[in-house]
């Protein structure tokens, strides 16, 4: 037998085509013309690519090349526009550490400079009335306001340490003023209410008003301390002396007849209570009491009836008994969607009583609107809401019952005034906070607010971001000082000698 090989590989005539040994010439050069000519028809038929290499003058006469759409790409690192990326920024702008810093420090600001705008405008005509000047109420109540300011900043400074020492000392200076006040010749009444010390001249002091503070800053500590020592789990615990001290206070303030102070001090002891982990069962039945104590103290006071009498009423009545109320729905109706102007209220001029203290809201609804209303109590829910923020972030008790204390002081007080003017609660003769005439009210209440930005500047996360912007704030000053100097040496280099010796 004859052996195969197999063909050798050989290189055609045609580059690129193949050619193999034993085949005969004419069917290589067929083969590989054929192949030639599909190449060529092949380049002649594919469509360039723009951006590999083809320019659109080498696609050849008479053809167009699509542009390719261009990629987007996310604009940051919310990514994509649009009402998705807006949420996503304020959500990460609303979760930053000192978010509560600012909403505590701006809202209160907003509701002292708005509250002495108010006061100055609803207190002229009650001013002059009483023979005094158009401007007594506003230049004390500006007083207050620095004084309270000074409160502020020195509370927001102090260590928690120093907020804790403070308690017991507080609270035993309020019980004893709250039993002067029923001392024959120091106590004051004002209003059916015995609950003021005059100390000669205008200087006079509402000792409940600082018993909120006293009760706030105790109960705080003493469920804190009990905490650290796994007291809390039994309700003899919780509820001694808590319980008592708060009777105590509210006992020592219902001899002077004030039932609004006394509600106010109920919910903070309430919110004490709730925040340290009072069982529902616990928590039920002592409401149960301060209810039947509530309604009892109620149904023997003419007075008090009278007022409840006044809910929702849209007609002064027999006697007039619901004069205040009424008065104080016309002024929020004639106020319309954004008021008759400052200073241009119609029912201040005698006809709405209290004008300047609880029944500031009206008037502020009369003479800014809906608009300035809404404003208002946009600023207590912010308050509202930081303070609540700063109470469940932290992780020292002290902390979280002080900054719950408070929210709830301030904001259970804000409830019953803006009730009573809308109608929807019985006057109890409380101030707005922070806005209402009255430096008793403000001081303490300011001073509260300190205690909120010093837990807010405390949290972990708070302090560092503060820490890392004042050397940013430095340099900025540093530039700017820079730069006046640079300014300042050029403008003194372009002067042009006088000749003058």
């Amino acid at each position: 037998m004859t052996g195969l090989t197999a063909p050798k590989r050989l290189r055609g005539t045609v580059p690129g085509v193949p050619a193999f040994a034993g085949a005969p010439q004419q069917y290589q050069n067929t083969a590989g013309t054929l192949l030639l000519a599909r190449e060529v028809q092949r380049s002649r038929t594919a469509k360039p690519r723009p951006g590999k290499g083809t320019s659109p003058a080498a696609a050849g006469p008479g053809r167009s090349l699509r542009p390719r759409r261009p990629v987007r790409r996310p604009s940051g690192p919310g990514g994509g526009r649009g009402t998705p990326a807006l949420f996503a920024k304020a959500r990460r702008a609303w979760d930053r550490p000192l978010t509560a810093y600012y909403l505590i420090l701006g809202g209160s600001l907003l509701l002292t400079v708005l509250g002495l705008v108010m006061v100055f405008s609803a207190s002229q005509i009650e001013a002059l009335q009483s023979g005094l000047s158009s401007t007594y109420f506003f230049r004390k109540q500006l007083v207050a306001a620095i004084v309270g300011g000074v409160l502020l900043l020195v509370a927001s400074r102090m260590p928690i340490r120093l907020h804790r020492a403070l308690a017991y000392p507080l609270l035993a200076v309020s019980v004893v003023l709250m039993c002067l006040v029923q001392v024959p010749g120091m106590g004051h009444e004002v209003n059916g209410n015995r609950n003021w010390i005059y100390f000669g001249g205008p200087f006079q002091l509402q000792p409940s008003e600082f018993a909120k503070l006293a009760l706030v800053l105790w109960g705080a500590d003493l469920l804190a301390r009990k905490r650290s020592r796994r007291l809390l789990n039994q309700w003899k615990h919780m509820l001694v002396p808590l319980v008592p001290v708060g009777l105590l206070l509210l006992g020592l303030i219902m001899l002077g007849g004030d039932m609004g102070t006394a509600i106010i001090l109920t919910a903070v002891l309430f919110g004490l209570l709730w925040l340290a982990g009072a069982p529902t069962r616990l928590f039920a039945g002592v409401m149960a009491v301060a209810v039947v104590i509530g309604a009892f103290l109620i149904m023997t006071s003419p007075n008090r009836m009278a007022r409840l009498g006044c809910i929702g009423a849209t007609d002064p009545g027999a006697n007039d008994q619901c004069w205040q109320a009424v008065h104080g729905i016309y002024a929020l109706a004639s106020g319309g969607w954004f008021g008759s102007g400052l200073g241009a209220s119609v029912e201040k001029w005698g006809q709405l009583p209290e004008p300047h203290t609880d029944f500031i809201f009206a008037v502020t609804g009369e003479e800014l609107g809906l608009a300035g209303t809404l404003s208002v109590l946009a600023l207590f829910a912010a308050l509202g809401y930081a303070g609540i923020r700063v109470a469940g972030r932290t992780e020292e008790p002290f902390v979280r019952y002080a900054a719950g204390g408070v929210t709830t002081w301030i904001t259970a007080q804000a409830v019953v005034n803006i009730g009573a003017v809308l109608g929807l609660l019985p006057i109890a003769g409380v101030p707005l906070p922070l806005f209402s005439y009255g430096g008793s009210a403000l001081l303490p209440t300011m001073f509260a607010i300190g205690l909120l930005i010093a837990f807010a500047r405390s949290d972990p996360a708070a302090r560092a971001a503060l820490a890392m912007r004042q050397p940013a704030l430095r340099q900025r000053l540093q530039r700017r000082l820079a730069g006046v100097r640079t300014n300042t040496m050029r403008r003194r280099a372009d002067r042009r000698p006088s000749g003058e010796r």
